[in-house]
């Protein structure tokens, strides 16, 4: 079997790793996207309830509408951080994309490498038959011309 031949099973598995980072990268950028848009819709409406100019008749309704600002506020770091892990999980995998990438382009130009050589090694040898078979034909006419000259 020649080099090429045998190399190939490591490229399919290189690109079948690649896509499945390149998936994995994916699905982290759609989490990313949505947990940036949970924050900004709860950024929105902390600012629009905080800005509110909702009477407060009571202290018992005033202490409520603070508990609920500072409850709103809460869910805003949190959904903070988890925009923070989620950007962090998106270069961890874009990372390891990078990475199967250069393996998989290591592999294709090992490949090339090897095809390259064997093409090389196919061309002598179809020139070397052809030479040999020249030095055939000679040798037959020179055998045919003797022949006939005695």
């Amino acid at each position: 079997m020649k080099s090429s031949k045998r190399i190939d099973p490591l490229l399919n598995r290189a690109q079948d790793n690649e896509d499945a980072v390149a998936r994995v990268l994916a699905d982290r950028q759609k989490a990313l996207q949505q947990n940036e848009s949970r924050l900004d819709e709860l950024r929105r409406y902390a600012d629009e309830y905080g800005q509110s100019q909702l009477a407060a008749t009571s202290p018992a309704q005033l202490a409520n509408r603070r508990a609920f600002l500072e409850r709103l506020e809460t869910a805003v770091e949190q959904q903070s951080r988890a925009v923070d892990n989620s950007r962090q999980t998106v270069e961890v995998e874009r990372g390891r994309l990078l990475l199967a990438s250069r393996d998989k382009q290591v592999l294709e130009q090992l490949a090339a490498s090897y095809r390259a050589q064997e093409r090389v090694v196919d061309e002598r040898r179809s020139q070397r038959e052809l030479d040999d078979l020249g030095a055939r034909r000679v040798r037959l006419a020179a055998l045919a011309a003797e022949g006939i000259g005695s």
